[in-house]
């Protein structure tokens, strides 16, 4: 009791002291103010030094001093309201935090359209940002999809350990799907440009979160970190972030898991450009993701200081990255891994400074970079690096019709085991290395038939080149 008397005291003290400036401060501005305006008054315009009487100086101090108590009326009633939105919000954020804690399912879906409202009331960014949080820290918490719809609050299980009996209650949040869908739901249509209030200025973090058949279809999170790392998405129905707009300094889905179909299709990446001391952990960031299904990035755009899918797994029947365009100055696909039926990259580009497909490995049954444009060589922007260092390209492969272009474009180290064709590829790049490959199986160039008309900007000579007795290479 006497500590809560005490802290009590303590904070009626510090709000005194603080109402206390500010009314000193409103007194010394009136002062000042009105000094001013003497000064300009009487010298600025001219106006002549006369002897006031006592008549005037009543008037000038009465004016003054209805003038320092107007402004210490307005401080004292900007405090008090802001002491009464202090106080209101406190209020309404704790009931709908209640209802978000309910056991009722109805009063938890309840709870998170009043913590929207809450934080569609309250623009003041600190006060919107906690509501958001709570949001998504609902989404991260502990969920078992299975018994997503269940009714239940508890079960049981009876397991015998070396002999002995021992059971075990697992609680549930009891229709807890409905209520993590209706909280997607509404994060959703915050973010999209017909929102009423834009949530898209905010930081969202879904760490860990498990995403039911989430549709994130054109939104937008501008917010400076959008974090999905190791979120989980699964459902029948599928994912969604067609035509969404990721705007912020760091965008991540690092760990993610993607087990059903999913669309990242026409979406754009575009980081926010920070400085160069700044830049760790910024850009766009898929390391380590894991597309299980089906996923698409058609017409995607990225861009940004960096796009970085190192030791990302597709695995899923189709994997499309057909007519996308990665622009920024490092894009990497070092040791993913492609596997599944298909795999496209068909019509994309690759115009940034580097582009690294070190150690990947394409094993799906077809991968195609059909017309694609690996590498920039205009006069404004040139390309520094392709690389495809120790890849590993088995399987039917295909580059028909692309172009390589830019500075240096490498496939040293590389497995070339297949059916893997450069039918009719403009190699335009100044340097383009296919040596000491790991084995060179089933490939096929323009020139086969007769290499002496192989471009002079390709090596080694001799042509074809001999697959390295040692093929570990070191970068």
């Amino acid at each position: 009791m006497r500590r809560w008397r005490f802290g009590g005291t303590l904070n009626r003290t510090i709000h005194r002291s603080a109402l206390l400036l500010s009314v000193l401060a409103a007194v010394v501005g009136g002062l000042a103010l009105a000094a001013l305006t003497w000064w300009l008054l009487w010298y600025l315009l001219g106006a002549k030094t006369e002897t006031p009487n006592q008549l005037d100086l009543t008037k000038i101090a009465l004016s003054v001093t209805a003038g320092v108590g107007g402004a210490v009326a307005l401080v004292v009633a900007y405090r008090r309201q802001r002491d009464l939105e202090r106080g209101r919000f406190s209020e309404v954020f704790g009931a709908a935090a209640r209802q978000l804690g309910d056991a009722d399912v109805a009063v938890r879906i309840a709870g998170v359209y009043a913590m929207a409202g809450v934080a569609d009331e309250f623009s003041a960014r600190g006060r919107r940002q906690q509501c958001v949080d709570v949001l998504c820290g609902y989404l991260r918490l502990p969920y078992m999809p299975d018994e997503g719809n269940s009714h239940l609050v508890s079960k049981s299980q009876r397991i015998e350990d070396t002999g002995t009996a021992v059971e075990r209650i697992y609680n549930f949040r009891q229709n807890d799907r409905q209520v993590r869908d209706t909280i997607v739901r509404v994060i959703g249509e915050h973010l999209r440009d017909s929102a009423e209030v834009s949530w898209s200025a905010y930081d969202f973090d879904f760490t860990d979160a498990v995403f039911e058949d989430a549709d994130f279809r054109y939104a937008i999170f501008a917010g400076r970190n959008t974090r999905f790392t190791d979120a989980m998405f699964i459902g029948s129905h599928g994912t969604s972030f067609e035509k969404a707009r990721f705007l912020g300094k760091r965008i991540t889905f690092r760990g993610a898991m993607f087990r059903n179909t999913t669309t990242f299709d026409h979406a754009v990446f575009a980081p926010t450009e920070v400085a160069k001391p700044d830049r760790d952990g910024s850009g766009t960031t898929f390391v380590d993701t894991t597309f299980g299904g089906t996923v698409t990035f058609e017409g995607t755009e990225f861009d940004g200081a960096q796009t970085d899918f190192t030791r990302s797994t597709f695995a899923g029947d189709r994997t499309s990255f057909a007519n996308a365009t990665f622009t920024g100055d490092l894009v990497t696909f070092e040791r993913a891994i492609f596997d599944g039926d298909r795999v496209t990259f068909t019509g994309s580009e690759f115009t940034g400074a580097r582009a690294l497909f070190n150690s990947v490995r394409f094993y799906a049954e077809s991968c195609s970079f059909d017309c694609a444009h690996l590498g920039a060589g205009s006069r404004w922007r040139r390309s520094q690096e392709i690389s495809f260092l120790r890849a590993e390209l088995h399987g039917k492969v295909s580059f028909a019709d692309a172009v390589f272009a830019g500075r240096s474009v490498s496939f040293t180290g590389a497995d070339f085991f297949g059916a893997i064709s450069f039918r009719r590829v403009s190699f335009d790049a100044r340097e383009i290395l296919f040596e000491r490959p790991k084995a060179w199986v089933g490939v096929h160039f323009d020139w086969d038939a007769t290499p002496s008309t192989k471009p002079a900007n390709i090596s080694p000579e001799p042509w074809p080149p001999t697959p390295a007795e040692n093929p570990e290479l070191t970068a």
